[in-house]
C-alpha cells in the first residue's frame, strides 16, 4: 500500500523529533519513519555513565527546556526522558519497525521503500544521523587475540572488567569516559591514540566551556584559538608530557577543517598524570594477548574496547550523487545542495556549541522553508 504525505522523515531519535515538531507547529503534514520499536535507541543505548557536554539551558529542542530538576549537565537517562516526554506532549507518533532499504526521486516525488511499505512525499528529511554504523578496526594479528574485543557502542560500564588490563582504542570522548568508567569500577585502563588531539576543560570557572568560548564566535578560528590558548595551557597543562601529541590546529580551527570535537575533558588527564590511566601511541600490531605499539612500547590486555567512532551510513539507502560529506559539514545554510529537490539533512553538522542546539535551530529553520 502506497502512503502519501507533503514530508516524510527518517529518524526519530533528536532531529527527527524537533523536525516532526516544528513542521506539525506550522500545519505541515507529515510521517515519520523509525527502524526500531521506540525512539531514540541511540541514546537508549549508550553506555550508563554518559553525560552530555552541553547544559541543559542550550541542549533543550525546540518548545519545550529540560525539567528544573535535570542536572546541569543531563545525563543518558535525563535525556531519554526528556525525549518521550517531548515526542508524548507534542503527540509524535512515528511509525515503527520501518527500515528504509531505499529513497528515490521519481517525476518530482520521492519515493521511499520500507521493509512494511512505501511512501511518497513532496519533501524527504534524512534524520538518521552520523552515528548509525560502528567504524570497526582491523590489524595484524587481531585474530589471535583471544579477550575480549568491543566497540565502544557495546560497551555499558565497567563491572565485568574489574581487575583487568583493558586498552581503549581512540581518544574521543566516548573513549576517554569510559577510561574513567573503567577506573572507577577497578580495571587498569589504558589509552591507545594514534592521532594529535586538542583538550578543553568542559568548564571554566563554573562556566561551560561553550559560553566561554562564546565571547571570541565572531572571530575567525585560528584568531580565537590563539586568544584562548594561554588560558586552555592554564588549564589542562601541557598534554605532550603525558603522552598525547599535539595538532597544528586548535580547538575550533579542529573542528572547521577536521570535522572533529576536541576531547572535553571531565577527568581523564587528572587520571592520567596520577598514573591510573596509561596512554600509548597507535597500535602496529597485536601477538596473542600483547597488543604492540608504533613506539616500539608493547602491554598484555585481557580487553579491547574500540572507540574508533561512527558513520551515516547513507549510501545503504540513498544513492550516493545525493550525499556529500564535505556538504553535510557545513552549517545548513551554508550547503550548496540545500533544500534542492526538497532534500533536507537535519543532525549532520557537528557544530562547536552542541548538537542538540544546532539540530533544533536546523528543524525550525527546514520547517520553515516547507511552509514557504
Amino acid at each position: 500500500m502506497l502512503r502519501i504525505t507533503n514530508t516524510l522523515i527518517a529518524g526519530a531519535g533528536p532531529a527527527g523529533l524537533a523536525s516532526a515538531a516544528c513542521l506539525q507547529g506550522a500545519g505541515i503534514d507529515y510521517l515519520l519513519l523509525e527502524k526500531n520499536q521506540e525512539i531514540a535507541t541511540p541514546w537508549r543505548n549508550h553506555y550508563d555513565r554518559l553525560h552530555l557536554h552541553t547544559r541543559k539551558n542550550v541542549s533543550a529542542l525546540p518548545f519545550k527546556s529540560f525539567a528544573a530538576s535535570t542536572p546541569a549537565y543531563p545525563s543518558r537517562y535525563d535525556v531519554v526522558s526528556y525525549l518521550e516526554d517531548y515526542a508524548r506532549e507534542k503527540n509524535i507518533q512515528p511509525i515503527y519497525n520501518a527500515e528504509i532499504v531505499s529513497i528515490k526521486k521519481v517525476n518530482d516525488k520521492w519515493i521511499t521503500d520500507t521493509n512494511s511499505g512505501t511512501y511518497q512525499s513532496g519533501n524527504m528529511i534524512i534524520a538518521t544521523g552520523m552515528n548509525n554504523k560502528p567504524v570497526l578496526a582491523n590489524w595484524t594479528g587481531m585474530d589471535s587475540f583471544d579477550g575480549t574485543i568491543i566497540h565502544s557502542s557495546q560497551y555499558k560500564n565497567g563491572q565485568e572488567f574489574a581487575g583487568k588490563d583493558v586498552l581503549v582504542v581512540g581518544a574521543g570522548n566516548s573513549g576517554c569516559e569510559q577510561a574513567i568508567c573503567l577506573y572507577e569500577h577497578g580495571a587498569r585502563p589504558a589509552l591507545s591514540v594514534r592521532s594529535p588531539v586538542n583538550v578543553l576543560p568542559r568548564d571554566i570557572f563554573g562556566f561551560s566551556i561553550l559560553q566561554v568560548g562564546s565571547l571570541t564566535r565572531m572571530l575567525p578560528s585560528g584568531i580565537a584559538d590563539k586568544i584562548n590558548a594561554p588560558l586552555i595551557k592554564l588549564l589542562v597543562g601541557d598534554i605532550t608530557k603525558i603522552g598525547f601529541k599535539k595538532p597544528v590546529y586548535g580547538p575550533l580551527e579542529q573542528i572547521e577543517k577536521l570535522k572533529k570535537i576536541p576531547i572535553l575533558d571531565i577527568g581523564t588527564i587528572k587520571l592520567i598524570k596520577q598514573g591510573h590511566i596509561k596512554v600509548y601511541g597507535g597500535i602496529d600490531r597485536i601477538e596473542g594477548n600483547t597488543v604492540c605499539f608504533e613506539n616500539n612500547k608493547q602491554r598484555h590486555f585481557d580487553a579491547i574496547i574500540l572507540a574508533t567512532g561512527y558513520r551515516s551510513d547513507l549510501e545503504s539507502f540513498l544513492d550516493p550523487a545525493y550525499i556529500s560529506m564535505n556538504e553535510l559539514a557545513k552549517p545548513l545554510t551554508k550547503r550548496t545542495r540545500y533544500r534542492k529537490d526538497g532534500l533536507y539533512f537535519c543532525g549532520f553538522y557537528l557544530s562547536p556549541n552542541g548538537m542538540l542546539r544546532e539540530i533544533g535551530m536546523e528543524a525550525q529553520k527546514i520547517a520553515r522553508d516547507i511552509a514557504e
